[in-house]
């Protein structure tokens, strides 16, 4: 399956430079040249950006958001970035000054215990689907193809690929987009369409690891080394035939990445896009190698302040981690310390299951709005959100025992605040009234505040399930009509807030939503924007062979004599049990108001109250 280049040259699409890679220190440059930097967004790694002049892009941006909130929450925010810089520089001239030697061979020690870990059995594959919202709107208008269109309100969520050679990219405020591209057009959202195809993407998946793991809507992370040791096809062979299948059954493209682990997989799908794949051996030397010329950024984890900070002390590429690896610890910590090494080596998991058997840390959920100050309506959105983590929580089966609430101020200026409450807790009354004294705490220390944003989340999560006593001993779960279903929805995102990504906006142009005055309902946009992982795609209903006794109700096997010889059975011991109880009792009942056996007498001198003898317990005696 090959990419067919766009059939005309979209108009005036701006080229020349690459995308700028090393963040700009503050010292002797344009003081704003970091800040033009930043507002290009964490969006700048995506496909399709290579040939853009995004020196053109930051200026539009800078001079179209200037002067707006969001610009001046920005700013400020690269003034503190910019000293932070000067102080890891700072400290790092003080290390040079140092002997060192012994953080050295601590790294050196660490690098050996890291490469024991390194697994090149394993072949990881990640999956994602190419401008996926955009291309399920193509479908239904196809005269779109060569025209550049976007996704999205306010606040684009995806761009086709003909938008993209403008510099136009998601988490890009609309009004900036169309000053890239003027003809740009704009569809509103339709999270039931792509939810529909995106099932039918994951039905296919599933036909390749039955076990892959949903990382959005669009994308996924598959283990297919079973599925081609059984079958004896090549990886690549294996990923292309799944590509093309998926082509040919819902009529949207997907990239691939395949490599020894999730994380070098979700590298290598970015590489070919669109419609195509990229193998990284399973070799040592070839892994380094790559890595050694990989920029920063590119990695998943790595986002523009430490991009930033790391350029400050001369790390552009993951190969410059090893020159700078005693500082690493010092100046960054120790878990970005191991994080760098392991980037540096090409690491990362190879343990492929489905989304909802992780072990979640939080359960949360937020929304963003125009802005708000009135007491009465900001305690009106409160209680909407307890209501929908409430939602959240039952079908998470949980409850918490750490309250948050976030708010981001009309400022851009985000605040949290938790509480440890004296129960876990997850029923809407109990969130809203624990989460009340919160807000009005916010309230006194920002008098007249105004929102944008409002959330809560829980943590210190414990379970609600139900204990499957069947299975306890070992018996066949009993399906039920939930089980057989298949459709609970999981917000599953590992420790972080369900949010939309940011945009260069805020003057009354665009809102962060990028949806304005939307009814913020329970199934609205709010709620669903594609971060839900979905379970995997239900097994076949496989024809059970074996009938439920509706006495004991153990599975037997599906013949009829022998089901009701075993029923018989049952029903004797169940007559002979009742008949042995009965007559315990009657022995046991005192005769004339007078306790007759000597465990009754006992009983009685004791204060405590007889108990009838169980036949069925045996004495025991010892020595």
């Amino acid at each position: 399956m090959t990419t067919k280049e766009p059939d005309t040259e979209p108009e005036s699409a701006p080229a020349g430079n690459a995308v700028p890679t090393r963040a700009v220190e503050a010292s002797g440059r344009d003081n704003h040249d970091s800040l033009k930097y930043s507002l290009l967004g964490p969006s700048l790694t995506k496909a399709g950006q290579d040939t853009v002049d995004q020196s053109v892009v930051s200026e539009i941006i800078y001079e179209a958001s200037k002067g707006s909130k969001f610009f001046n929450h920005e700013e400020e925010r690269d003034k503190a970035l910019t000293a932070k810089v000067q102080q890891i520089l700072s400290k790092k001239r003080e290390l040079e000054r140092l002997d060192l030697s012994r953080e050295l061979r601590a790294a050196d020690n660490l690098i050996a215990q890291l490469e024991l870990s390194r697994d090149l059995t394993q072949t990881i594959v990640h999956v994602d689907c190419d401008a996926f919202y955009a291309a399920v709107e193509q479908l239904d208008r196809p005269e779109l193809k060569n025209v550049p269109f976007a996704v999205g309100g306010g606040v684009l969520t995806t761009c086709n690929y003909v938008a993209r050679t403008f510099g136009c990219r998601s988490g890009m405020a609309s009004f900036v987009a169309l000053r890239l591209c003027p003809k740009l057009i704009l569809l509103p959202l339709n999270f039931d369409k792509y939810n529909a195809k995106a099932a039918e993407v994951r039905a296919v998946l599933a036909e390749y690891d039955r076990r892959f793991e949903s990382a959005s809507i669009d994308e996924a992370y598959l283990n297919i080394t079973e599925y081609c040791s059984s079958t004896g096809i090549e990886p690549a062979e294996a990923v292309s035939s799944m590509r093309q299948e998926i082509f040919e059954k819902t009529r949207i493209t997907v990239s691939a990445g395949i490599a020894a682990n999730t994380r070098l997989a979700k590298i290598c799908s970015n590489i070919k896009k669109p419609n195509g794949q990229f193998v990284l051996p399973n070799d040592r030397a070839a892994i380094m190698d790559f890595m050694g010329a990989l920029r920063c950024r590119k990695v998943n984890g790595i986002g523009r302040v430490f991009e930033r900070e790391l350029a400050s002390v001369g790390i552009e590429t993951c190969g410059d981690i090893f020159n700078q690896r005693q500082y690493l610890s010092r100046l960054f910590g120790e878990k970005a310390y191991e994080f760098l090494m392991n980037c540096f080596l090409g690491l990362g998991r190879t343990t492929v299951q489905p989304a909802e058997e992780y072990e979640r840390k939080s359960v949360g959920t937020e929304s963003t709005f125009q802005d708000m100050s009135d007491p009465a309506e900001l305690r009106e959105k409160l209680r909407w959100t307890a209501v929908e983590l409430e939602k959240d929580m039952r079908r998470a089966e949980c409850k918490g025992r750490t309250l948050c609430l976030k708010v981001k101020l009309h400022t851009f200026e985000v605040l949290s605040r938790q509480v440890s409450l004296p129960k876990a807790v997850w029923l809407a009354d109990d969130l809203y009234n624990y989460s009340l004294p919160m807000l009005r705490k916010l309230e006194k220390e920002y008098p007249g505040m105004k929102l944008r944003l409002l959330g809560l989340r829980c943590t210190h999560l414990q379970s609600t399930k139900s204990p499957d006593t069947l299975a306890f001993f070992g018996l066949r779960r009993k399906t039920s009509q939930q089980d057989s279903s298949g459709a609970t929805e999981l917000d599953f995102v590992e420790g972080e807030w369900e949010e939309w990504p940011e945009i260069m906006g805020g003057s009354g142009e665009a809102t962060e939503s990028g949806l304005g005055d939307v009814e913020l309902t329970a199934s609205g946009p709010y709620r669903r924007h594609g971060k839900e992982i979905l379970p995997n795609p239900a097994e076949e209903p496989v024809v059970d062979d074996r009938w439920d006794c509706p006495v004991c109700g153990r599975p037997q096997l599906a013949d009829e004599r022998q089901f009701n010889e075993h029923i018989d059975l049952c029903l004797s011991r169940q007559a002979i049990r009742n008949t042995v109880q009965q007559d315990a009792i009657k022995q046991a009942a005192p005769i004339s108001g007078r306790s007759t056996t000597p465990d009754a007498r006992r009983a009685k001198k004791r204060g405590r109250p007889a108990v009838a003898h169980d036949p069925k317990q045996k004495k025991l005696c010892f020595g």
